[in-house]
């Protein structure tokens, strides 16, 4: 399954990078969006940024799997968890730029994500004291 959160990751950054591309085509003017500190230029940043922080989650998780040989049954869960995460974020962000109130579904990345890193947790620590799965 952590070929699926490579593949993934590399086409994440690809979106990140063309998210900042296409926005960074208004970012010269003061009042693009609203302006620097503008609810909407600001999501749309942290949407932007958010593609490449969660490419990294998933390559860090991807990259740990193999060199650490990890084998457990709660990587069925794990890696859709960070995949779910990885792509409601941005979306939300975009989302909640473009209506506030939807700002109310940042829940869905946020437990997605912290739920996938908190199981990736247990399962490491828990094959570090040696247990089994």
């Amino acid at each position: 399954m952590h070929e699926t959160n490579l593949i993934f990751a590399w086409v994440w950054i690809g979106a990140g990078l063309l998210a900042g591309a296409v926005q960074g085509l208004g970012f010269h003017r003061e009042q693009w969006m609203g302006g620097y500190a503008s609810w909407r230029r600001r999501l749309t940043r942290l949407g932007h940024i958010a593609f490449l922080g969660t490419a990294v989650i998933n390559l860090a998780y991807a990259f740990t799997i193999q060199l650490f040989d990890v084998s457990h049954p709660l990587l069925a869960w794990i890696s859709p968890l960070l995949i779910i995460g990885a792509v409601a974020m941005p979306t939300v962000c975009y989302l909640s730029a473009w209506r506030m109130p939807l700002r109310n579904l940042f829940a869905i990345p946020v437990l997605a994500l912290i739920g996938g890193v908190g199981l990736f947790a247990y399962v490491v620590i828990a094959g570090a004291a040696g247990a089994s799965p």
